[in-house]
């Protein structure tokens, strides 16, 4: 049987994630999922790909904003700003979006944290980015995750590198929405759809990786792995691939523990 066995939110983009036991879906994924982003003084995303330290921000979702940490710093609570709050348009990969400034407060913290200047920025419910139309529908949305609502990893996959590697990696390395168990390593390379708690998800790209999953997600501190290890056995046209982006159909809720219903494809991504 495939169940879920582990849920996270990540409220600020590269900032630690949020275990949870059950998980509220809506539009633009899982709530609060990377509603919430650093950005640089032309408005540009900051992520964990030049800024490792923002792995060392804690996050804690409180009624009406956000509670951030990090070891050195002093706790930081951030109210999520109200429409009278000026919009800032802001900058990821390609796309421009509007944003509600986290005012001067949160600007400073992350300013000294990553010593330059920087800016803490929200997506209003009512603002999303197209999910990429190639391989999503007119309409599916996202807010500031990479490029999906949904990552999906099973533990299985986990388990089987971390058999090649001299030292196991924790599942925080890559980030994931939904962990699942009870397949076999790579098994969600050929799903094409699943259905959780009644929800609907389309499989539609797998997971190119990048230096983040170089680093740990406690410290900060950079490593090769597991990249170098993984581009051995999970590359494909130059991409190395681990875990599967998916979008959803409609809202509701997701839980650890419930069972996963599989649709296969007629075939994955051929790795070498």
């Amino acid at each position: 049987m495939i169940a879920v066995a582990r849920l996270f939110t990540y409220p600020v983009k590269s900032c630690r994630g949020i275990e949870l036991c059950e998980a509220e879906v809506v539009e633009r994924g899982i709530a609060h999922d990377r509603e919430w982003l650093v950005v640089d003084s032309a408005g540009r995303f900051m992520t964990q790909r030049d800024w490792p330290s923002l792995a060392r921000v804690t996050v804690s979702v409180l009624p009406g904003g956000l509670r951030i940490e990090a070891k050195g710093r002093p706790k930081l609570e951030v109210a999520t700003p109200p429409p009278s709050v000026r919009r800032r348009e802001v900058t990821i990969w390609k796309d421009t979006c509007t944003s509600r400034s986290a005012g001067p407060e949160a600007a400073a913290w992350f300013s000294h944290l990553l010593g330059t200047d920087c800016e803490l920025v929200w997506m209003p419910p009512e603002e999303a980015r197209q999910v990429d139309p190639d391989v999503a529908r007119p309409g599916d949305r996202v807010a500031f995750a990479d490029g999906f609502p949904f990552l999906l990893v099973s533990q299985g996959s986990l388990d089987e590198l971390n058999c090649r590697l001299e030292r196991p990696l924790r599942m925080d390395r890559f980030r994931p929405n939904i962990v699942v168990d009870g397949c076999a390593p790579h098994a969600e390379d050929d799903w094409a759809k699943l259905t959780i708690g009644g929800l609907a998800f389309s499989v539609v790209k797998p997971c190119a990786r990048c230096v983040i999953t170089t680093t740990d997600q406690r410290t900060g501190q950079r490593s090769q792995e597991p990249v170098r290890t993984l581009a051995k056995f999970r590359t494909r046209n130059v991409e190395v691939l681990f875990g599967q982006n998916l979008v959803h159909y409609g809202r509701g809720e997701i839980r650890v523990g419930d069972v996963c219903l599989i649709e296969p494809s007629l075939g994955g991504p051929e790795c070498r």
